[in-house]
């Protein structure tokens, strides 16, 4: 039996390199399915399938209201959490990581309560985590390092005990995570206890928690009422931020890794199909090859070759392709993989997803089990042939006596999946159309945008000094029309609210609305549309009175029918009044689909609090300019201010692709496999089709001798593949309406049975299907008949 395997794998290895054409197309074609498939199951692995870096992650959850909670709610709940073992507290806390003799640097950080690591029963490699009193007002400021920022530092046990100057305060290294531990996403490089304070009343915490041992988290109903209740007992709520309302828990890994699932699994149905009309290529062409293979078989059937050996050394033949393949389709995943994870929208979660081993074996793997799966087709057509029928009929024509209904069936197969990934390509690109045409009030086109931040242990006065000082020499910067700094940009997701009261309103009720702290340049770098009134002035800096400019949203909502400018509101800060002195078009203050938020903008000058953060905006004067403001602007920035640390620097482009988010991404990865498809497709009805008329040449020549004219069999020919791709169209539609449920997650404004998207995909393959046909069509017009009947 071994010996017979090495004769046919010898036997399969000589044909190969006799075919070097069918052999690369057949291994290149199956390799580019492979390779696809395993580099982004390699992901979906990571993400989707491997268990969290937390011990027992089914018990961990999220409550409701992630990243509103403050330090009050937390410490009048701490004491007994219904239902829970431990809840933790936490927020994000970039800081500013200071060495002697190196510029100011950012690290990712958390700040947490002191249960956070109990919550998620991981321990430390070296030291200890967060303990009882870590979190206490006046205790020992402590932090926690990743492994990724404990080897950055020189990777000695020796960091342990040892103070960082960690966001302009010293905090003593208390232990290090061990390698492959992340929370809430692995971009995160320090931990750090903070103090808790009853008082506090800002929003800014997520609650985690762990639950009893016998609990299960979709069974919480009676514990999270609890919760609701003694909060209302407590705190009164505006309606827009009642936390005593439809209290909920999220599965931690629902909570991590939920947004990016719906694109996961798009792209690797998408791979998928991909590998099945490769699979189903190759078995084309294999299929091909044994159509002019089927003498030589007949001959040694009648030698004595029996059925199981010819089908034998086909799966060998499959196999070796197979082989070929997964190693090309590892080297292709290899290549390919950074390229992925920059396509998919896994934001600060592509840093766990990492190139290593497991994609070769993926790759090869996949590859041999669609070998496999090739070689069961031409097996089939081996034993559903009469070979000595095959000698027979040599002299008419041999196997041309077939009607190809194999081949057909393999061409309706591959255009179905084409057009299933074409149809879901033409879906994600309208959604991202229509997302695109949302107008977000504000100038995308030629705005660059610096993100930094500053030391927390800087006082409030000194933070609005250093970003109101870095401004001039941002606006001295050639190409640059207008600079403006904020606390936050537009499109960049919800958050920033504060109360407001309307002077003369006091039946008005209490409620929140989103606070955005600017330079009087702002809109201008923006080029938002003032609609009334007049915008800040450079002298409304220095005024004792402070001004306020209000969105549409916001006159519409607290002044309905009445005149806003001159109006007096209170944000509380002591009896501070603001004067509203313009209104302003909406921009997208929050997500880029939600309806028009109220807002309103004050100058950094009277705003007591200031945040650590800062956005610097420059309207440049062309679009052409940003690359080289953005790097001179990152140069001025670090030569003028030490205290500045930079985050990114981007464009306003750039943060509105990211608002448009999952589906931009995934649309243009989608489309460059449909593009893809549409080739495998159209090198599919080429050779089923040149294979038809290969067989059929004798019938071509003689009806052409018989006075058919050769337009005729042009059009026989491409109307033989024209019903192909209908029929693979056919069904490709009902399994897009069958099957694109993940899609809906991503799509905004079009149906999953969206007729513009099918018809599109529909016309595309079928334009594809004639126009591969014509070229064999062509071919069998130019039948000589003297030819033909001389040869037979």
């Amino acid at each position: 039996m071994f010996e017979t395997w090495i004769m046919d794998l010898r036997y399969s290895a000589r044909r190969l390199v006799s075919r070097p054409t069918y052999a690369a197309l057949a291994v290149l074609t199956l390799a580019l399915g492979a390779g696809g498939t395993a580099a982004i199951f390699s992901v979906v692995r990571e993400l989707l399938i491997e268990p969290l870096p937390v011990a027992r992650e089914e018990q961990i959850g999220v409550l409701w209201f992630d990243g509103s909670w403050n330090e009050a709610e937390f410490l009048h709940l701490r004491p007994e959490f219904p239902g829970f073992r431990r809840m933790a507290a936490y927020r994000p806390e970039d800081a500013t990581l200071e060495m002697r003799g190196q510029p100011l640097r950012l690290v990712r950080g958390i700040a947490a309560s002191a249960e956070l690591f109990d919550v998620l029963g991981t321990g430390p490699m070296l030291g200890r985590t967060f303990q009882a009193g870590d979190d206490l007002q006046g205790a020992q400021p402590v932090a926690v390092l990743s492994h990724a920022l404990w080897q950055e530092l020189g990777g000695g046990a020796s960091i342990v005990g040892r103070q960082l100057q960690l966001g302009g305060l010293a905090r003593t290294v208390v232990g290090v995570m061990p390698p492959g531990f992340w929370f809430p996403d692995p971009t995160i490089r320090v931990w750090a206890a903070t103090p808790l304070d009853p008082g506090n009343r800002a929003g800014r915490y997520t609650l985690v928690g762990r639950l009893e041992d016998d609990a299960r988290v979709d069974a919480m109903d009676g514990p999270l009422a609890a919760i609701a209740r003694s909060l209302g007992e407590r705190f009164k709520y505006p309606p827009q931020w009642d936390k005593t309302k439809t209290p909920a828990i999220t599965e931690l890994r629902e909570y991590l890794v939920g947004e990016v699932r719906p694109s996961l699994l798009a792209t690797l149905a998408a791979m998928s199909l991909i590998l099945g009309i490769a699979c189903v290529n190759v078995a084309a062409l294999m299929l091909g090859q044994l159509g002019g293979r089927s003498m030589e078989l007949a001959v040694r059937s009648a030698l004595g070759a029996g059925r199981q050996r010819l089908v034998q050394q086909l799966v060998i033949e499959s196999l070796l392709i197979g082989g070929l393949a997964g190693v090309a389709g590892a080297v292709l995943a290899a290549l390919s993989f950074s390229v992925l994870l920059e396509s998919l929208p896994l934001g600060a979660l592509a840093e766990s997803a990492t190139l290593d081993w497991t994609v070769f074996w993926a790759a090869f793997a996949v590859a041999l089990l669609a070998a496999v799966f090739i070689a069961i087709v031409p097996g089939l057509a081996i034993r559903r042939t009469t070979l000595s029928s095959t000698m027979a009929t040599s002299r008419t024509g041999g196997v041309s006596l077939r009607g190809g209904r194999l081949e057909g069936a393999l061409v309706v197969a591959q255009i179905a999946l084409a057009v299933l990934l074409a149809a879901g390509a033409g879906l994600l690109i309208r959604s991202v159309a229509n997302l695109r045409a949302i107008d977000p009030g504000l100038d995308v086109r030629s705005v660059a945008v610096v993100d930094a931040t500053m030391p927390t242990r800087l006082s409030h006065d000194e933070r609005r000094r250093i970003v109101l000082e870095a401004l001039p020499a941002l606006q001295a910067l050639e190409g640059v029309k207008a600079v403006a700094a904020t606390q936050k940009l537009p499109l960049r997701g919800p958050g920033d609210n504060f109360g407001i009261i309307v002077v003369g309103k006091p039946d008005l009720e209490s409620t929140t609305t989103a606070f955005r702290i600017v330079t009087h340049d702002y809109f201008r770098a923006l080029n938002t549309n003032l609609l009334r009134g007049r915008n800040f002035l450079p002298t409304d800096r220095a005024s004792t009175e402070a001004v306020v400019i209000i969105n549409e949203a916001l006159a519409a909502k607290y002044f309905p029918g009445e005149e806003p400018i001159g109006r007096l509101l209170r944000s509380g800060f002591g009896n501070q009044e603001e004067r509203i002195i313009g209104v302003v078009e909406n921009m997208a203050e929050a997500d880029l689909t939600d309806a028009a938020l109220p807002a309103r903008y004050m100058l950094f000058d009277h705003v007591p609090l200031i945040s650590y953060l800062a956005s610097f905006v420059l309207a440049t004067t062309s679009p052409d300019d940003l690359p080289r403001v953005l790097q001179a602007a990152r140069t001025t920035l670090q030569r003028e201010t030490s205290r500045l640390a930079l985050q990114q620097t981007t464009t306003m482009e750039l943060v509105l692709s990211e608002a448009v988010g999952a589906p931009g991404r995934v649309a243009t990865l989608l489309a460059l496999l449909a593009g893809l498809a549409l080739v495998l497709g159209a090198v599919g009805v080429y050779g089923v089709i040149s294979h038809f008329v290969g067989r059929r040449t004798r019938d071509y020549g003689i009806h052409i001798a018989l006075g058919l004219p050769p337009r005729r069999v042009v059009w026989q020919v491409v109307g033989r593949g024209i019903l192909l791709a209908a029929l693979g169209c056919a069904i490709g539609v009902a399994a897009t309406l069958a099957f694109s449920g993940p899609l809906s997650a991503l799509l905004y404004g079009v149906g999953r049975a969206d007729p513009a998207s099918l018809a599109g995909a529909v016309l595309a393959l079928i334009t594809v299907g004639a126009l591969a046909a014509f070229v064999p069509a062509r071919r069998a017009s130019r039948t000589d008949p003297a030819v033909v009947l001389r040869q037979q």
